[in-house]
């Protein structure tokens, strides 16, 4: 999918694309998929190291502006969510607004803009039909619904079954809302039953 590695100074093209011209490699969601424990690991640093990173972790697999506006929008998501961490309050509308400041201009900005404009009233349903729920595996197709849900969301729990409500790619779009929530309410947050359901992981938690 228009993947790029780099070794040394250089840049070298893997493949083609399957979603736009051969130098713009891939516009998909995978490098917001991917990039939430970069924002963590980065909370701290100021947000221009956050965006800067993701920037550089996205582009590995993701040579299409908008593949990488997505990395970055969701890696800024992230950290910010983690310097909020200490309120008891949801993540809100000035979350997604802080966000947006930092994620280049584009389709998934377009569609942070546009779930910032849908009403309070709105339930997922609707928020899935105007933003989109992933289901074409693209940038701008995916983080924008995951970012209306992670700032309503009072629970990681509850931001989670908002999340697979909406259907769509839902591996992806999990692994974004977990990422945030994770970060703004803890592990302590994460349903017990859900922890030992999960593959056994080879790290110390």
């Amino acid at each position: 999918c228009g993947n790029t590695v780099r070794r040394g100074l250089r840049r070298v093209k893997v493949h083609g694309t399957l979603q736009g011209p051969y130098n713009q490699g891939d516009g998909g969601n995978g490098a917001a998929m991917r990039v939430g424990p970069l924002g963590g690991y980065f909370a701290e640093d100021a947000i221009e190291v956050v965006v800067e990173q993701a920037r550089l972790s996205s582009e590995v697999t993701h040579a299409h502006a908008d593949g990488i506006a997505g990395g970055v929008a969701v890696a800024v998501a992230c950290a910010l969510a983690w310097r909020d961490h200490n309120s008891d309050s949801p993540l809100g509308q000035a979350w997604i607004v802080e966000t947006l400041r930092h994620v280049p201009e584009g389709g998934t900005r377009e569609g942070i803009e546009a779930a910032l404009a849908l009403p309070p009233e709105a339930g997922f349903s609707e928020a899935a039909r105007v933003l989109g729920n992933g289901s074409r595996v693209s940038s701008r197709d995916t983080v924008p619904y995951c970012l209306w849900v992670a700032a309503r969301a009072e629970s990681f729990e509850e931001g989670m079954w908002t999340t697979v409500a909406a259907l769509g790619d839902r591996d992806t779009t999990c692994a974004i809302v977990g990422s945030i929530l994770a970060l703004k309410f803890g592990r302590q947050a994460i349903p017990a039953a859900w922890l030992d359901a999960r593959e056994p992981l080879p790290i110390e938690l």
